[in-house]
């Protein structure tokens, strides 16, 4: 066939393909020498391609702290806010920054919510002292001293009900399936996405076949050319290597939603970032222009060596997952033939990639408060309770409206965590947290490990569908075992 002629190697495109994708990072050095820049590119880190976090309430005085914890773990983070150019002053610009306000649903466009993986809510009620307080609320963020408190501004019902009820209700329309995670989103294309991935053909091999990725119409189109030539016949698009991995813990394996040609593929996953290593690949066919859901089970993935099969080899460690790879290739594994291969053009639109499992974690975690349940119960000693509870109607019912507002999540569907904290301070975090449900404990938490704990419980399917209060203890810790402290809790 003239196709398996010697055809002339392609020695700069093999050089295009180590440095695109920092094999040698002394290439790297030097085009950028040539080209007069500094070479000092973000690394990917898995957690941030793991959707969008949605941040309601980001600029007060919890919400600032959450969205400082979820950079510091490397999410994407959409800040909700009312004024821009607080929000800016008080978050940087390391979030990206979404105008709107819960209370008002006409505000709650598709914008807020595409592409989101989960919320959390942190909007409350304005409240300061009735004395007057500084332009920084340092009275009221004390948290230490009581000053007889009043309402500023909307509502308890217009924001703990109405406002949580409205965010509850646009979120769940875009929020992925219960134990889906979404990993690429290629329906809502960026520059980041785009130079993740690149080409990894047959050239590195000696081979002639080329293909690319493209953005367009909402999909990831692999499509080129393949060619057996020089004892070539792959061609494939490959992630850059994802520094940590993604951590994927708990799913069952990798669902593509695609469109190809009636082809055969692979995908590959790796969990080491050795650019010549080993591989867990799967095989699956396409129908020629239809779309289809691919699932891929973990359990199915073939641990290969250049499409040699690893016999005994240890299975695949989800927790790290470092790169993702698609192929077409002539061979299947150990010198079989892939019996859908042709020489010449090809085309697989990629939609989505998602881990799915039977874990599911929390979507929605709502911030409430301690004592939403008291107000009114039998046998209340309001003389021994916080003063939200004593002054719950002069606050216009601000408990009773948290409770609705608690209740609109819990009704949803959506997988939720609601944490009510005890009385919240600006003291600084590190105590030991205890946690227990029935509504009856007292006590103050720092806001900043109230942050830390709705970062977490994100992760945590223990926390999933649980209601449970939270204050701190008296011993200093360094260490706080999450899973652990998730375990203790029951499900509502």
């Amino acid at each position: 066939m003239a196709d398996n002629n010697r055809s002339q190697w392609d020695l700069g495109r093999f050089l295009e393909t180590l440095t695109y994708f920092e094999v040698f990072p002394f290439l790297n050095w030097l085009q950028d020498l040539f080209q007069g820049r500094l070479h000092n590119k973000d690394r990917l880190d898995g957690a941030k391609q793991v959707g969008v976090i949605l941040v309601a309430g980001a600029t007060g005085g919890l919400g600032k702290r959450v969205v400082g914890q979820l950079l510091q773990r490397g999410y994407k983070v959409r800040s909700l806010v009312r004024d821009i150019d607080k929000a800016r002053s008080l978050l940087g610009n390391d979030s990206e920054l979404v105008v709107a306000d819960i209370t008002k649903p006409e505000t709650l466009t598709p914008l807020i919510a595409a592409n989101i993986q989960a919320v959390i809510c942190c909007t409350a009620v304005r409240v300061q002292p009735v004395e007057g307080d500084s332009p920084e609320r340092a009275k009221y963020y004390q948290g230490v001293k009581f000053y007889q408190p009043e309402i500023v501004g909307d509502t308890p019902e217009n924001v703990e009900y109405q406002g949580v009820k409205n965010l509850v209700e646009v979120v769940a329309k875009y929020l992925p399936k219960a134990g889906e995670r979404v990993l690429f989103d290629f329906t809502n294309p960026s520059t980041e996405l785009k130079e993740t991935w690149g080409a990894v053909d047959d050239v590195v091999m000696g081979g002639v076949s080329q293909s690319n990725i493209q953005l367009v119409e909402g999909t990831a189109l692999f499509c080129g050319y393949v060619s057996t030539a020089n004892s070539g016949g792959f061609a494939s698009v490959r992630t850059k290597n994802f520094t940590p991995g993604f951590n994927l813990s708990g799913c069952e394996g990798i669902e593509l939603r695609l469109r190809g040609d009636g082809k055969r593929y692979k995908f590959l996953l790796r969990t080491e970032t050795q650019w010549d290593g080993v591989a867990y690949s799967y095989s699956f066919d396409t129908e020629a222009n239809t779309w289809m859901n691919v699932r891929i089970p973990f359990a199915d993935a073939i641990a290969v060596f250049r499409a040699k099969t690893l016999k005994d080899y240890q299975p695949i460690d989800t927790s790290k997952i470092c790169s993702f790879q698609l192929m077409l290739s002539k061979f299947e594994y150990d010198g079989g033939l892939n019996p859908k291969f042709a020489p010449g053009g090809f085309s697989l639109q990629v939609e989505s990639i998602k881990a799915y499992g039977k874990q599911i974690l929390p979507q929605f975690v709502l911030v409430s408060s301690a004592g939403v349940t008291r107000p009114g119960r039998p046998g209340i000693n309001l003389d021994e309770e916080p003063p939200a509870v004593r002054l719950n109607d002069q606050l216009g019912g601000i408990l009773t409206w948290k409770l609705k507002g608690e209740e609109s999540l819990r009704q949803s569907g959506i997988p939720y965590t609601i944490v009510r904290p005890c009385a919240l301070t600006e003291e600084p975090g590190g105590k030991e947290l205890i946690v227990a449900q029935g509504d009856n404990i007292k006590g103050k938490v720092s806001r900043e490990d109230v942050a830390k704990l709705c970062v977490e419980s994100l992760q945590q399917s223990q926390a999933c569908n649980v209601t449970f209060e939270v204050k701190e203890g008296e011993k200093i810790v360094s260490y706080i075992d999450w899973q652990s402290l998730f375990s203790q809790l029951k499900p509502d």
